[in-house]
């Protein structure tokens, strides 16, 4: 059975207004989720990589990647949040200036909150901390990837003039840290993240019952997107210029969608996602075929296609699992890819999707025949780790340029698999001819 899209636009309409919404994520959950990622989470992180102790140096404007992941997103002058592992979890010190000193101080979130004279420093306090723990390992955030690299050179500088050249000899960079503690997500967050990828999928595929051949664009079926994303009081789940990104012609990569009328013969694809809580985000892409004048199903090459793209996407989720390889993942999708005789693509199987759509965890990369795995491709799969990821099937135009399909879905990693967090696109959507 093929997916039928009724038509809802009248002759020549391309967007039609959307109903009033109801608004399915109101509140903040977050601060009580970052409390219980502290206690529950962050001690195995900081005992998976080795560390006793962690830095955050926070300040207002330009502040740290991890600010709200600590709760310093607040932070007026100059403030430091100090995590040190003890036997009963993790203990949690701030070192604030006076004025914002007092409100960290009514979340009895911390152990203690230091508290500076607004102008001076946060390294006395620091040091003190460091000496009372005995830290040996202290991870600050200075790394490759920009989420962990949140020192500006000139906090690096205070920094080493402010602890000396002995403690900065205990420093380490705090990335493995911070991938390990962002990669797994807690049950509530799972849930939010379930809600926000029905709700991402859904309104695809409404965008494509909105569609009419040889009227609707391209950028007709994004701004139907991004009508309800703000009708629904959501964020995009990446740039805005790219998201959602619509392409019914040759591959663009991430794109802006463009003017392109959407034609018979056409697969159209969206890769599209949502920000909900001003936190959480979603990466799924809906693909369609547009009929021509007397068709009723998609021609068998076409659907051929589809089938081959949809199969590698299976082929990875059956791969995924604890104890799992990021590599593992993408070879196995690989090897249905190039057995239906998909050209090669240049993009891995799928990343960790969360807080941004590529998160930070394990890489579904590396599978590639002949290629040797490296970095976050080695890492191993664990429950309650939250990806998207694609099958593939690319060929070749007449024109050298090449079209490819990229099913792609989220999951999240359970204890004996991955478990899908909206169903999957299982039969190729179809827009009939006008």
């Amino acid at each position: 059975m093929y997916m039928v899209i009724i038509l809802l636009l009248l002759a020549g309409c391309a967007t039609p207004s959307a109903p009033e919404p109801e608004r399915p994520f109101t509140g903040d959950p977050w601060p009580e989720i970052r409390r219980e990622r502290i206690r529950a989470l962050l001690p195995e992180a900081m005992d998976r990589t080795g560390v006793d102790a962690w830095i955050v140096v926070c300040r207002e404007n330009d502040n740290d990647p991890m600010a709200r992941h600590v709760g310093c997103e607040n932070a007026g002058g100059q403030a430091g949040f100090l995590f040190f592992r003890t036997p009963a979890g993790v203990s949690p010190y701030a070192i604030s200036p006076q004025g914002e000193s007092t409100a960290l101080a009514e979340l009895k979130e911390h152990e203690e909150v230091l508290v500076i004279e607004r102008g001076t420093d946060i390294w006395d306090h620091t040091r003190a901390l460091l000496t009372r723990f005995g830290s040996t390992a202290i991870a600050i955030n200075s790394g490759a990837s920009p989420v962990a690299d949140g020192l500006s050179h000139t906090q690096f500088l205070a920094m080493t003039a402010g602890l000396g050249p002995e403690w900065m000899a205990q420093t380490t960079s705090a990335e493995p840290l911070i991938v390990e503690w962002l990669s797994v997500k807690t049950p509530a967050e799972v849930d939010i993240m379930r809600r926000a990828a029905a709700l991402t999928a859904q309104w695809e595929v409404e965008a494509y019952a909105a569609a009419t051949p040889g009227v609707t664009t391209d950028r007709d079926i994004a701004d139907f997107l991004e009508a309800r994303m703000a009708a629904h009081g959501v964020e995009d789940g990446w740039a805005p210029d790219q998201n959602p990104a619509v392409n019914s012609g040759i591959d663009r990569g991430h794109s802006h969608p463009t003017d392109r009328v959407i034609q018979p013969g056409d697969f159209i694809q969206t890769d599209f996602g949502i920000k909900v809580h001003g936190m959480w985000v979603t990466d799924i892409q809906r693909f369609a075929y547009v009929l021509a004048p007397g068709e009723t199903e998609a021609p068998a090459e076409a659907l051929a296609m589809w089938e081959a793209a949809r199969d590698g996407s299976r082929a990875a989720f059956e791969a995924m699992r604890p104890g799992a390889r990021g590599f593992e993942v993408d070879a196995a999708q690989r090897r249905v890819m190039e057995a239906a005789g998909s050209l090669p693509v240049m993009w891995s199987t799928g990343h960790p999707v969360g807080y941004w759509a590529h998160d930070m965890g394990p890489s579904l990369g590396g599978g590639q025949l002949g290629r040797t795995p490296a970095g976050r491709q080695l890492t191993e799969l664990r429950p309650g780790m939250t990806f998207a990821f694609d099958g593939f099937f690319s060929w070749a135009l007449s024109d050298s340029t090449t079209k490819t399909l990229s099913v792609e879905e989220m999951v999240v990693i359970t204890d004996t698999g991955a478990e899908w967090l909206t169903p999957p696109q299982e039969e190729l959507i179809i827009i009939p001819s006008r």
